[in-house]
């Protein structure tokens, strides 16, 4: 079964269900007068009192900032052979085991709601995740076909401005509506309902050829130590991606070490604690403004010399400084290549979805900059700019590995690049 037709079944599927629903939901009406003269009654004898308390903060950022402490930048070493003194450097490092852990209480219980996984398919976190995307691009579409009572030209020009709005990217837009005049031509389509599956169908169909032979599954070393290194800028939820794989590793049996590599934010440093607190994973750690290579050499020399199964490394993301970031990135690979040639087995971009065109741009600019094998595409969930996979996998071949579909510790999946399509496409098919 092809992808599209499989789209079409979920689509059918969804429908026979909505038909069903009315049937089942009138044998449940009740009379409800007395329930609401009840509560009629209740409201007339209760007297809230509701203050708000003006010193209260509002502003996210403001509490972002009590948070996050931001140090000066780290020194970098120029040469190989200066990076000697990482051994020196390292005496400071701190191996945190559970026990030990500590960081502010307010991250605590963020991270303490996220650890109740709730136990749903893939298929049904694809529908959720995708729901805001999915009715952005329908009422984007609809828009399009009730202003336009005939394919023409002008058509298709407004057909390439609602793709490009809804975030599939510029190239895919330019190859949808070409392969789209060609087919109504064939089909002698004079309507835009009549075409409107169609565009799905060219969608799907560019999709999936853009998708061949491209590999989804993490690099995981078969025997040995795995290394995950991962890069991105702040506030893509880089840290807590990190501490979901973590923990999702370490529920399978694996021996996972973690190391915080941002030493550029203390905040960062905090939060990856908790996680491995949380977790019960061991953090290797440094001093805020220190050598992130540093931290690197003594986690790569403790998961060596104690057998671990995947470490996974945080580092810092100062894409305003390209020249700086790439150094840095540069050294802590050569750091880790030293015991395991082949390292690092995966670089993965942590990139955020809701600022949809911005991603995309993030991704283009690591790319330049280090050698990305891989995104993990977050809070995929609470944008209606889900899209951007299309983009990002036809214009710059990157295989999105990782993808956040909600804010629980599980909600991190492997990225199913058919269920994805799925979610999206299925709920802007019309019936035949």
């Amino acid at each position: 079964m092809g992808l599209f037709d499989r789209i079409k079944n979920a689509f059918m599927s969804e429908k026979k269900e909505e038909q069903e629903t009315p049937e089942s939901n009138e044998l449940q009406e009740t009379d409800t007068s007395e329930i609401d003269s009840q509560t009629a009654e209740n409201e007339i004898n209760e007297t809230p009192e509701e203050t708000v308390d003006a010193n209260t903060p509002t502003n996210t950022e403001d509490l972002t900032e009590s948070f996050e402490k931001t140090v000066p930048e780290a020194p970098t070493l120029e040469t190989e052979d200066a990076e000697e003194t990482l051994v020196e450097e390292s005496q400071s490092t701190e191996i945190l085991p559970e026990e030990e852990l500590d960081a502010p209480i307010e991250t605590q219980e963020v991270i303490e709601e996220l650890l109740e996984p709730v136990e749903t398919s893939a298929q049904e976190k694809y529908d959720k995740g995708l729901e805001k995307t999915r009715k952005s691009f329908g009422d984007r579409m609809n828009e399009l076909f009730a202003r336009f009572r005939r394919v023409d030209e002008e058509f298709f020009e407004e057909l390439e401005e609602t793709l490009i709005g809804a975030d599939v990217g510029f190239d895919t837009a330019i190859k949808l509506t070409d392969s789209l005049r060609q087919e109504v031509k064939l089909k002698n389509a004079k309507k835009p309902s009549q075409i409107q599956n169609v565009i799905i169908e060219k969608l799907v169909d560019i999709y999936e050829a853009e998708g061949i032979d491209e590999n989804n599954r993490l690099n995981l070393q078969p025997e040995g130590l795995s290394i995950i290194l991962f890069v991105g800028v702040n506030g893509t939820g880089k840290t807590t991606s990190i501490g979901k794989l973590a923990h999702q590793y370490k529920s399978e049996g694996k021996r996972v070490l973690l190391a915080a590599a941002d030493t550029f934010r203390a905040g960062a440093i905090d939060q990856l604690v908790v996680w491995g607190q949380r977790s019960s994973v061991e953090v290797v750690r440094g001093n805020a403004g220190g050598d992130p290579a540093a931290v690197v050499y003594d986690a790569v020399a403790k998961a060596k010399n104690e057998n671990y199964d995947v470490l996974l490394i945080d580092t810092a993301g100062r894409l305003q400084n390209k020249v700086n970031l790439m150094n840095e990135l540069e050294k802590i690979k050569r750091v880790i290549q030293r015991e395991y040639p082949t390292g690092p087995h995966e670089v993965l971009l942590v990139v955020d979805a809701t600022t949809g065109q911005n991603a995309l741009s993030q991704a283009r600019q690591f790319k330049e900059t280090t050698d990305v094998t891989g995104l993990v595409l977050t809070k995929l969930d609470g944008t209606a700019k889900g899209g951007i996979v299309l983009a990002i996998r036809n214009e710059l071949h990157l295989p999105v590995k990782l993808v956040g579909l909600g804010e629980k510790i599980d909600d991190l999946a492997t990225f199913d690049p058919n269920d994805f399509a799925v979610g999206l496409f299925k709920g802007l098919l019309k019936e035949d």
